[in-house]
């Protein structure tokens, strides 16, 4: 067993148990609650998001990694509050999602991978929260490449990585093949493979491209559900085929199960902020209540599902 980072302090990885490894508690824009305090209703917020996670403990859920970073609006201070009235483990993220600010653009790696240990060893914004992941993004293709502020990102993430042991977690565009970019660049820089989690991998139903990520050694967060209905975009039924096609495949112990959902998507009008919730009325419960049962009809068994959601987790952060 190991001790990682928690929003209330260090855990034991054993107290994890069923983890959901890409998840939000709330997201908005860098300064954004800071600034404008008013344009948010903050205890409305909590009080749905403990109402939300304390239905998803009663149903087993028992730790969420919140990947929000800075750029995507990160308060700690909330997301402690949330993690004491909800029972809920909640591991914080440093890094930086795709709105990486301007000023890091062409910073050098190491300034900024300073920056993630600071948060990671002392605390975020002065509160003694650390973060106990590291969140990076890229939406590049192969074809184009990567953009410059997003290698900067990632070469920071790789250092902060291996001078802390605290794993990296990535968001992707699985179609076109984002995943093999972020890998070279870990590669490069010398990072054990074991402790890096390619997010949102099952937005592909490209079995070669996620078996040749996971041939590398990487973990496949397979944690956008329940997915669609943009164009293009896979319902959850495919991604659940994705998910049982990996496993038939013999990456069962490569794969972990989360949702990306968050408390109030603040994307679009708020007509299309309702429309997300109505399209997933189980919340942080969707895998639970449908993901799983489904897995279970095309042959899972519960020890099997029992690993990838409870097993693999614990072994990602213990780096087992």
């Amino acid at each position: 067993m190991a001790t990682i980072n928690s929003i209330l302090g260090e855990l034991d990885t054993s107290e994890l148990g069923f983890t959901l490894t890409h998840e939000h508690i709330w997201q908005s824009a860098a300064g954004v609650n800071a600034t404008y305090p008013e344009f948010f209703d903050r205890e409305a917020i909590v009080e749905r998001a403990v109402a939300l996670l304390r239905e998803a403990r009663d149903e087993g859920v028992r730790t969420a990694v919140d990947v929000t970073t800075m750029d995507l609006g990160r308060d700690i201070v909330l997301t402690k509050d949330v993690a004491e009235r909800s029972g809920v483990n909640i591991i914080a993220a440093t890094g930086f999602w795709t709105d990486i600010p301007r000023i890091f653009w062409g910073a050098d790696p190491d300034e900024v991978a300073a920056l993630f240990v600071r948060e990671i060893e002392d605390g975020i914004e002065g509160t003694g929260i650390k973060a106990g992941i590291i969140k990076v993004a890229s939406n590049d293709s192969v074809e184009d490449g990567l953009t410059p502020a997003a290698e900067v990102v990632l070469r920071a993430a790789s250092r902060a990585s291996r001078q802390t042991g605290v794993r990296i977690t990535t968001h992707t565009q699985a179609p076109v093949r984002t995943g093999d970019l972020q890998v070279a660049v870990f590669e490069s820089e010398g990072v054990d493979l074991s402790t890096v989690c390619i997010g949102h991998s099952n937005g592909t139903t490209d079995l070669d491209y996620l078996t040749g990520l996971a041939a590398k050694g990487v973990w496949l967060g397979l944690d956008i559900y329940p997915g669609g209905p943009a164009p293009q975009s896979l319902d959850w039924e495919q991604r659940t085929e994705v998910a049982k096609q990996l496993i038939d495949a013999g990456c069962a112990d490569q794969i972990m199960l989360s949702h990306d959902w968050c408390v109030i998507k603040p994307w679009g009008s708020r007509e299309a902020q309702e429309q997300v919730q109505r399209r997933n009325p189980d919340g942080y419960l969707f895998i639970t209540r449908r993901v799983l049962p489904r897995l279970i009809e095309s042959g899972c068994t519960q020890e099997m599902l029992d690993r990838i959601m409870t097993d693999n987790p614990r072994r990602f952060f213990e780096g087992s």
